[in-house]
C-alpha cells in the first residue's frame, strides 16, 4: 500500500480514496484485467483480448463482456446503459450511430466518443476478420 506523508504532522497516512461525483457503484459486475493503450486521438485501445479473458471477436461477447469493455476504456458510468439495455456483442456490432446517440440515453459527448472510437472500430475489425 502506498503511504502519504502528512505535511502538518509528518506522519504516514494511507491515501484517501477518490470519489467521482455521480459515479454509481459497480453493482457486483465482475471486471477482468485489461491492458490499456492511449492513442493519438485521445481514445483508449484494448490490447490482447485473449489474455484479458474476453473472447477475441466481439460477436462472442456476452453483456458482461460489453459492460467490462466500456468500463475498462474509461466509460464506467455509460457502461451501465449497455447493461440496462442488455447489449451483448452481437447487438453491439449491429448498433448504428443513432442507436448509440439516442437509444442509450447517454450524454452527447461520451456517446459520440463511444461510437467513433469504440463501436465503429469494433464493427470494422469484425467485418475485416470475417470477410474471407
Amino acid at each position: 500500500m502506498y503511504m502519504c506523508v502528512c505535511a502538518e504532522r509528518g506522519s504516514l497516512t494511507p491515501p484517501a480514496k477518490r470519489r467521482v461525483a455521480g459515479l454509481r457503484e459497480d453493482r457486483g459486475i465482475p471486471m477482468y484485467p485489461v491492458d490499456l493503450e492511449n492513442k493519438e486521438n485521445g481514445s483508449i485501445g484494448v490490447q490482447n483480448a485473449i489474455e484479458n479473458r474476453r473472447p477475441t471477436d466481439p460477436v462472442d461477447w456476452d453483456v458482461i463482456d460489453v459492460v467490462n469493455y466500456f468500463r475498462r476504456v474509461g466509460f464506467a458510468e455509460q457502461a451501465l446503459a449497455f447493461q440496462e439495455q442488455e447489449i451483448d456483442g452481437k447487438s453491439l456490432l449491429l448498433m448504428t450511430r443513432n442507436d448509440v446517440l439516442t437509444g442509450l440515453s447517454l450524454k452527447l459527448g461520451p456517446a459520440l466518443k463511444i461510437y467513433e472510437y469504440h463501436v465503429k472500430p469494433l464493427q470494422t475489425q469484425h467485418l475485416k476478420n470475417n470477410s474471407s
